[in-house]
């Protein structure tokens, strides 16, 4: 593998790291153990992730 190509696979790992859990239960007002529960389910797709916490929220 050529340096470049590492370069970009460790910007794409920056990029997808998952919401701080913590900073994600803040956001949105639910507990951290659902906030976790969200992270690890939606990874990456934070759109997703704040949609369900956004309905999670809604249905409390």
């Amino acid at each position: 593998m050529n340096r470049d190509h590492l370069i970009v696979q460790e910007t794409r790992k920056k990029v997808s790291d998952p919401y701080d859990v913590a900073y994600f239960a803040k956001k949105h007002g639910i507990s951290i153990a659902d906030a976790a529960r969200i992270i690890n389910l939606h990874r990456s797709d934070r759109d997703s992730a704040d949609r369900a916490a956004y309905h999670l929220k809604n249905t409390q």
